[in-house]
């Protein structure tokens, strides 16, 4: 089952970013190219009967499996980036993390009003990240046709804070 072979692969790194946190890295399932399509093809499987007109992926690691996604969905790929790496105009969503604030951007054509688009990402934790993408995705007017994660970390209860936005979020292998 794909969600052992993820938890099986992915490495724990104690004390990352600060200390006292349990960093999931999945950069050891990069190094395997058929885990990498079984993830891929595993994604898309669960969101067969989902309408999407594009697939969001929020940076850096949503570009890992982002694109991908979007080939196979047969969508557009755009980028949800931190402030500042974008070239073109942009719109910005500020949220808090424990340690301060951030802040994510998109281009302002990005999305067009009344696409459905899939927020994607590799690791939902506490959602503040993705709830910012999704008040990003509904200020150029589409709406947020579902969530999709490689992880998530169900004690953190991330998904709750989504699910006032969409209820249609999905995971591979959660903790």
């Amino acid at each position: 089952m794909i969600a052992e072979k993820i938890k099986k692969t992915v490495r724990d790194v104690n004390d990352f970013p600060k200390p006292g946190i349990v960093f999931k890295d999945i950069t050891p399932i990069l190094k395997d190219p058929d885990l990498c399509q079984e993830i891929l093809k595993s994604l898309a499987a669960q969101l067969a009967d989902e309408k999407i007109d594009v697939v969001a992926g929020i940076e850096s690691r949503g570009f890992l499996f982002g694109p991908g996604l979007a080939q196979l969905l047969n969508v557009p790929f755009i980028p949800i980036r931190k402030a500042g790496k974008l070239p073109y105009k942009t719109i910005k969503e500020s949220y808090a993390l424990e340690y301060g604030t951030a802040t994510i951007e998109v281009h302002e054509d990005a999305l067009f009003p009344g696409q459905k688009v899939l927020i994607h990402d590799d690791l939902l934790a506490t959602g503040g990240t993705v709830v910012a993408a999704s008040k990003l995705v509904m200020q150029l007017g589409a709406t947020v046709a579902a969530y999709s994660f490689i992880i998530s970390l169900d004690f953190l209860n991330g998904k709750d804070r989504l699910t006032s936005y969409e209820a249609n979020v999905y995971s591979l292998a959660g903790y």
